[in-house]
C-alpha cells in the first residue's frame, strides 16, 4: 500500500537545469556588458569636459590675462604759457603745458609711481618734468597734464640744425619716458622701464 500511495510524476523532457543557468548567465552578462558600455562612455564624457576646460583656461590665459604694456603718448599741444623763440641767435625758453595719455590695454588696474619725462633736442636734454603716481582703470585712457619747462642748453648754442628749425617753427623733439609701475595681477610685479614714444 505504500507503493500505491506514492505517485510518480514524469519529468517533462524539455526541462533542463542547465539551460536555466544559461539563460540567467546571458541576461547577468549583457547587463554587466550594458553598465561597462555606459560607464566607458561617461568616461569619455568627463575626460572630453577635462580637455576642454584645460582649452578655455589656457586660450584665457593667453588672451585675457596676459600682460600688455600700456603705451605712453605725448598728446598734441598747443597751450603755452611762456613762449621765447629767437631764431636769429638761436635760443629758446618755452613752458609747455603737455597732456599725457596713458592707455591701459589690460584686464586689470595699473598703476605706476612718480614718473620723470624727458625732453631731448637731437640727443640733449632739454627739458623735463615729474608725473605724480596714480593709477589708470582696466581696458582705459588716463589724460595727464603736466607743466614742462624746455630751455636750450649752452651746449646746443653751435647746432646749426637749431636756428633752421627754430626759423621754420618746427621743433622736433624725442620723448622716452622712464616709468615705475607696479601691475596687480594674481601678484605685485615691479619693473622699471625705459619707453620710447
Amino acid at each position: 500500500m505504500a507503493d500505491s500511495d506514492q505517485q510518480v510524476h514524469p519529468m517533462p523532457q524539455s526541462y533542463n537545469p542547465q539551460s536555466k543557468y544559461d539563460q540567467e548567465s546571458t541576461t547577468t552578462n549583457e547587463a554587466k556588458e550594458l553598465r561597462r558600455q555606459k560607464q566607458k562612455k561617461w568616461a569619455l564624457y568627463i575626460i572630453a569636459f577635462v580637455i576642454f576646460q584645460t582649452g578655455i583656461i589656457v586660450l584665457f590665459t593667453f588672451t585675457v590675462m596676459k600682460f600688455r604694456t600700456p603705451k605712453f603718448r605725448m598728446r598734441p599741444s598747443s597751450s603755452f604759457d611762456t613762449f621765447d623763440i629767437q631764431p636769429a641767435t638761436p635760443s629758446f625758453n618755452m613752458r609747455l603745458n603737455a597732456q599725457l595719455g596713458v592707455r591701459n590695454t589690460n584686464f586689470g588696474p595699473f598703476k605706476y609711481g612718480n614718473t620723470t619725462i624727458t625732453f631731448y633736442y637731437k640727443g640733449t636734454e632739454v627739458g623735463s618734468a615729474t608725473v605724480r603716481k596714480s593709477k589708470v582703470n582696466f581696458r582705459s585712457t588716463k589724460k595727464v597734464n603736466v607743466p614742462v619747462d624746455l630751455v636750450m642748453p649752452a651746449t646746443l648754442a653751435s647746432n646749426s640744425d637749431l636756428a633752421s628749425d627754430l626759423s621754420s617753427g618746427i621743433f622736433t623733439s624725442d620723448k622716452p619716458i622712464e616709468i615705475e609701475w607696479e601691475k596687480w595681477r594674481l601678484c605685485s610685479y615691479s619693473r622699471k622701464r625705459e619707453l620710447p614714444t
